[in-house]
């Protein structure tokens, strides 16, 4: 029985991620999917969040993404993103300061960006801190 699937991930920039994976945990429109081997192919839309990879050795790995597409095919996982970045390489420094931006034009004191672009930079920054959290976390361990 295979006991793991391909992943590969791909941002407009750059490819963030390609592999041998045992899960994947994502968070489509419907709500949180969890990816293992044998699992049956399925195109979805996914939200702004977080994807936690297990990789082979049981070493997990958390990956921010603003969107994309998810895509489930017998032998690989595809996952379209619009951005992503590995929570290893967040700048928390630059995560506070869009969330502090993003939360005074909803405040209406800045109209530097529209509300809807307001709301999405303040849940990316929300993913982006909650992934930092965990991976301050899991180096506690």
């Amino acid at each position: 029985m295979t006991t793991t699937i391909r992943c590969d991930i791909v941002s407009a920039e750059e490819e963030i991620f390609h592999g041998d994976v045992t899960m994947v945990v994502a968070t489509g429109e419907m709500g949180e999917l969890g990816i293992a081997p044998r699992h049956a192919p399925l195109i979805t839309r996914l939200k702004p969040g977080k994807l936690v990879l297990t990789l082979a050795d049981g070493e997990k790995l958390d990956i921010v993404v603003s969107g994309g597409i998810l895509e489930v095919q017998p032998q690989v996982v595809t996952i379209l993103a619009d951005t992503a970045i590995r929570a290893k390489d967040i700048d928390e420094a630059k995560v506070l300061a869009a969330k502090a931006e993003a939360e005074r034009v909803l405040a209406n004191q800045d109209a530097s960006m529209s509300v809807e672009e307001a709301q999405a930079h303040l849940v990316m920054s929300l993913v982006q801190l909650q992934a930092l959290e965990r991976l301050r976390q899991t180096l506690k361990h």
